[in-house]
Order: C-alpha cells, then sequence, then structure tokens
C-alpha cells in the first residue's frame, strides 16, 4: 500500500483508536507495583504515541504530500539503475511506464488521455531527470493524427516530487476536465520537479562549475520533448507553471527566454532566488548572474518580450502579496500580466487547488497548437 494511499491512513486511524482503548481498558490492571506493569504501562504509552502521531503525520502528507512514497520518505531514489545512451543521433526522451487517468473510460488513452513516465536526458546540460508527460485524449484520436499540441511544463516546489502534480494538484484531470467542458484546448504538460540535481535546490540557475539547470529548462527539455511527441518548436507553443519554487522558475524562464516560451504562471512565487543551506553557493560572487535571478531587477534592466505572466497571491496567508503587486507594477509593454489575488489562502495545495483550473485556462489561451 502506496504512503498517500486511503487504505494505509485509514488503517493507522483504526489502530490508533483500538490502541487508546486499549490503554484505557487495561491501565487498572497495570496500576500495580513493579517492573512488569511499569513495563507494560511505558510500552502501552509508547506505542499508543507512535501510532497517534503516525496517523496525524499520515493525514498531513496526503493533504500536502511533503512524501510522495515510503522510498520518498526514507530518502531512497526512486529512479536509480536508469541507463540512458548518449550517442550521436539517440534519443533524448525515453518512455518507461504509462497509467491511465481516474475518469470514465480512463484506461482508454482515446478517451481518458494518458500519463507517460519518462527520461529526459539532457544534451546541453549533461542533467538525466525523471518526469511526466500527459497526452490528452485527442492526441490517441485519429482526426487529430497530424495535428501539433501546445505545451507547458510543469513545476512542483522544493523538494516536492513530480507524483504531487498528479496526486496531489491533479494537474492531468483538471486539464482533462477543462479542456472537456471546452473552456480550454488540448495541452500536453510535463510535470517534474525542480530539484533536477537532487538534494540540492538549484532555482532553475547554471550554477558555475555545478549543475547548469536552467539550461535543461530552457533548451534541454522542450528539445526532447519536441522530438518525441507532436509539439511545436516555436515559442507561442510552449509555456511554463509551476508552485513556490516552481512557480520562480516558470516566471524566470517566461522572462529569460521569451524566445522558447511565450507565458509563465508562477502560483505563490516568489521573485529572487533563495540562497541558503538547500542551495549552497549558487553564483560564487558574481554580482551580474546573482542580480539576474531577481526577477523584479530583470524587469527594470533586462530587454522585455512579448511574453505573458500569470502571478497568484493571497491578502492573508501568503508573504509574497508585496512582491507579487511589484511584480505586476514592474510588467510593461509589450508583455502582459495577469493575476490572481485571492481573500486568504496559505502557501498550500488546497490553495493551489483553487488557482489551477483557471490557471490552465489562462495558460491554455495563450498558447498556439501550430
Amino acid at each position: 500500500m502506496g504512503l498517500t494511499s486511503n487504505k494505509v491512513l485509514v488503517s493507522a486511524v483504526a489502530l490508533a483508536v483500538v490502541l487508546f482503548l486499549a490503554t484505557v481498558w487495561l491501565w487498572p490492571r497495570l496500576a500495580r507495583r513493579g517492573w512488569r506493569p511499569v513495563v507494560g504501562r511505558v510500552g502501552l504509552l509508547l506505542v499508543t504515541q507512535v501510532t497517534l502521531f503516525a496517523a496525524v503525520g499520515l493525514a498531513a502528507n496526503r493533504s500536502f504530500l511533503f512524501y510522495g512514497s515510503w522510498a520518498d520518505l526514507f530518502g531512497q531514489e526512486q529512479d536509480m539503475g536508469v541507463v540512458v545512451d548518449h550517442a550521436a543521433g539517440s534519443k533524448h526522451l525515453r518512455v518507461l511506464g504509462t497509467q491511465g487517468l481516474d475518469v470514465p473510460g480512463g484506461g482508454r488513452p482515446s478517451v481518458g488521455g494518458q500519463i507517460q513516465k519518462v527520461m529526459v536526458a539532457g544534451d546541453r546540460s549533461g542533467i538525466v531527470s525523471p518526469a511526466y508527460v500527459y497526452l490528452p485524449p485527442e492526441y490517441f484520436q485519429p482526426q487529430y493524427a497530424k495535428r501539433t499540441f501546445p505545451a507547458s511544463v510543469v513545476l512542483t516546489g522544493y523538494p516536492g516530487t513530480a507524483e504531487n502534480l498528479i496526486k496531489g494538484l491533479n494537474y492531468p484531470k483538471t486539464a482533462y476536465l477543462q479542456a472537456k467542458a471546452g473552456r480550454m484546448q488540448p495541452m500536453i504538460l510535463v510535470m517534474l520537479r525542480p530539484t533536477v540535481a537532487p538534494p540540492r535546490d538549484t532555482e532553475c540557475v547554471d550554477v558555475p562549475g555545478g549543475p547548469q539547470t536552467e539550461t535543461f529548462f530552457a533548451q534541454d527539455l522542450p528539445k526532447a520533448v519536441s522530438e518525441r511527441y507532436r509539439v511545436g518548436k516555436r515559442a507561442r507553443n510552449w509555456g511554463f507553471m509551476g508552485n513556490s519554487t516552481g512557480g520562480y522558475c516558470a516566471l524566470k524562464m517566461a522572462l529569460h527566454h521569451p524566445d522558447r516560451f511565450t507565458a509563465g504562471a508562477g502560483f505563490s512565487a516568489y521573485y529572487r532566488a533563495a540562497e541558503d543551506v538547500t542551495t549552497g553557493d549558487l553564483f560564487h560572487g558574481d554580482d551580474a548572474l546573482r542580480k539576474r535571478g531577481d526577477l523584479l531587477w530583470s524587469l527594470d534592466h533586462r530587454p522585455r518580450g512579448e511574453t505573458s505572466f500569470l502571478v497568484t497571491s493571497s491578502k492573508r496567508g501568503e508573504s509574497n502579496l508585496k512582491g507579487t503587486r511589484q511584480f505586476i507594477k514592474k510588467v510593461k509593454s509589450p508583455a502582459t500580466v495577469s493575476s490572481i489575488i485571492l481573500d486568504s489562502g496559505g502557501h498550500n495545495f488546497n490553495t493551489w487547488n483553487r488557482e489551477l483550473p483557471p490557471g490552465l485556462i489562462w495558460m491554455g489561451g495563450r498558447l498556439s497548437a501550430n
């Protein structure tokens, strides 16, 4: 049973309740003197408390998806041992498995679409990273056999897993429902985490002498996806979106690479590259690189492209409201900016799930299939 499954959570809660009742029932018998009753009381209290905390932890993890699997919880990498060939002419994207959507008829790709687990090998960056690709039902339907589709890269926050985008934020199902209702055009989603050099948080920066993360996202990833799927190669065919760290990366990619991405959506994004124990030394004393990582500075000092931005925040519960308002104010023509400002909402999955449907509709309206 998976870490985030209902069975695990229900089992943990049931066990905690049983042990609590057992403690109440057995306590009078364990109230005697002697080492055995003392050991019994200590053991019963310890087991009950551990089970209770486990149930609470599982419930919190299921709501916010801090960890997507048991292997993730215990620090084990799930994608070790995959050999990717880098010989000339080889493919840069390999499909490892497929799954359907939890929708009526979801077992048939032409009805519910399909999620493919893939491994992407960056030609320029040298980075190899797992990802998930959502293909809409139309991709498999005969009448669309010669059509190209728009695509958007989707990133989680740090240190999330790509599974969070499927299980917690429901990107594929939300995109399916919005397209089915006619609110947006069918769109391919390329879903992964920003931590492509784990466990380091590289903030989508080309680190001097280190991981070339920006190159991977701006050049390698679109190239690999366009080689494998029917996706256009022009900026108007591509968008970038994400939450938290992924939101910062999305805005940064759209801002710095208008020739690659025509739109960027940052849900609860911040606007300056973090520098802490998780990132290490990102800029190696290069002040120009540090300024470039400041999106507000970049809006004032770098050439503007015809890029569309979407930013989100909350009047109560989010710490990025001031920065979001500054970002909106600094975006000038020919770029455009839109926003979602909730009355209240924290930095969590519940808030992002309120913003994603209109966010996907917004993104779909700014991308072109051809």
